[in-house]
This record gives structure tokens, C-alpha cells and sequence, in this order.
């Protein structure tokens, strides 16, 4: 078994609940885990150095793109190296924080990551994908519609066309419950919301170890 790579994309570090459910399941997983913090260390943006750096021998390489290219090495690298994938990935105004989005850019590169004619290295190797949320979004609620986030990142992360994952998604919901008094009246679903979150997370670690060992 190689390493559990979690990427984590929280502001809020220990206090964000994505990030104590994903803890749930680094409790429960036994393997070896190699943790980036978005928040604390952020990945550059993609920048025009970085993406000519892609296309232009190394021997060539202005100072600004092999800077450019040894940050993207890295970042490729540890995520071609792991086995499986923990992704902490909160939702910030219907959609992902920055940092995962400037992260994401830098990992997928064509010829590397990405491989339209033979399919991606990384197909098929399961990943998670902790996204707690304030609100709901599922049918029939009022933000029904506008998760941007869930279904961008399971095309990113899961489709065969791009990185090809096994992606389960865990969404804890109504994390503002306990803090808006408009919505003290949900703390109960928030409340089962989250220890069905915790559950799950532990039940994947534990299944997706078992696979691996196996």
C-alpha cells in the first residue's frame, strides 16, 4: 500500500467541520498519510510561466517557468504517488475555496495526470470527498440548484476523461444551524447531518484500506 494523500482546503483549520470529518476518517484509516494544507501553504496560481513551461523543452526553460515547472513537479508527483485521496473541500459561495481550484490547475497536466487516448494513471483509485456546507441543497430545498461545487469536482476528480477517480462524496449540511438563530429550528437535521458524516467517513477508511490490502 502506498500513501492516503489528503488535500485539505479549509480557512477554518480545526474548527471546520469538513476537516473534523475528514479526521474521522484519518482516525480510522491504519495506512501511511501525507497531509497538504491549501490554507496554511497555497499553491500558486496558474500562471502563463507555468503553462509554457508544460510545452517548452526543460533545457529551455526561462528562470520563471523551471520555477514555474518545479512547483508543478511536486504537486504532481505526490499526487501520482498516492493510492488513494482524501479531499477536504468546504463549500465558500456555491462553490469550492480558491486554493483547491489554483491546486487542481497545477495537478492536471496532459501527459502526466491527464491522458485522453489511453485513460489517466489514476483511474479507478478510490478518493473521498469531505464538502461540508451552511445550507442544504438538495430537492426540494430553497438552494436546490445552486451546489457548483459536488458536481464540478466529481467531474474533475471522477470523470474517466479527466483524472478518473472512484469518488464518494460526504456532505455534512446545515453547518450554520447552531450559529443563526433563524435557523436553530434545524439543529437536529444539522445534528444528524453530521454524525451520518462522521459514520460514513468512518466506514470508508475502513473499507477502502480493506481493498488496498487486499
Amino acid at each position: 500500500m502506498s500513501y492516503l494523500l489528503h488535500i485539505d482546503s479549509s480557512s477554518l483549520g480545526t474548527d471546520s467541520i469538513s476537516h473534523q470529518v475528514a479526521l474521522s476518517f484519518r482516525d480510522a484509516w491504519t495506512g501511511e498519510v501525507v497531509h497538504r494544507d491549501l490554507a496554511t501553504s497555497p499553491v500558486p496560481h496558474l500562471s502563463a510561466a507555468g503553462l509554457s513551461a508544460r510545452v517548452t523543452d526543460p533545457a529551455r526553460h526561462t528562470p520563471e517557468q523551471a520555477a514555474a515547472a518545479a512547483v508543478q513537479d511536486e504537486l504532481v508527483e505526490e499526487f501520482l504517488g498516492a493510492s488513494a485521496y482524501l479531499f477536504t473541500v468546504p463549500m465558500y459561495n456555491y462553490t469550492m475555496p480558491s486554493v483547491f481550484k489554483a491546486w487542481m490547475d497545477q495537478v492536471l497536466v496532459e501527459g502526466r495526470t491527464l491522458d485522453f487516448v489511453n485513460g489517466p494513471v489514476s483511474m479507478g483509485r478510490p478518493a473521498v470527498l469531505v464538502s461540508a456546507r451552511g445550507g442544504a441543497y438538495g430537492p426540494g430545498t430553497p438552494n436546490h440548484g445552486k451546489d457548483y461545487l459536488v458536481p464540478a469536482l466529481e467531474s474533475v476528480l471522477g470523470d474517466p476523461h479527466t483524472l478518473g477517480l472512484d469518488l464518494t462524496t460526504v456532505t455534512p449540511e446545515l453547518t450554520l444551524a447552531p450559529v443563526r438563530s433563524a435557523l436553530s429550528g434545524l439543529i437536529p437535521l444539522h445534528e444528524a447531518s453530521l454524525a451520518d458524516a462522521h459514520e460514513q467517513a468512518r466506514r470508508l477508511a475502513e473499507k477502502i484500506g480493506q481493498q488496498l490490502a487486499a
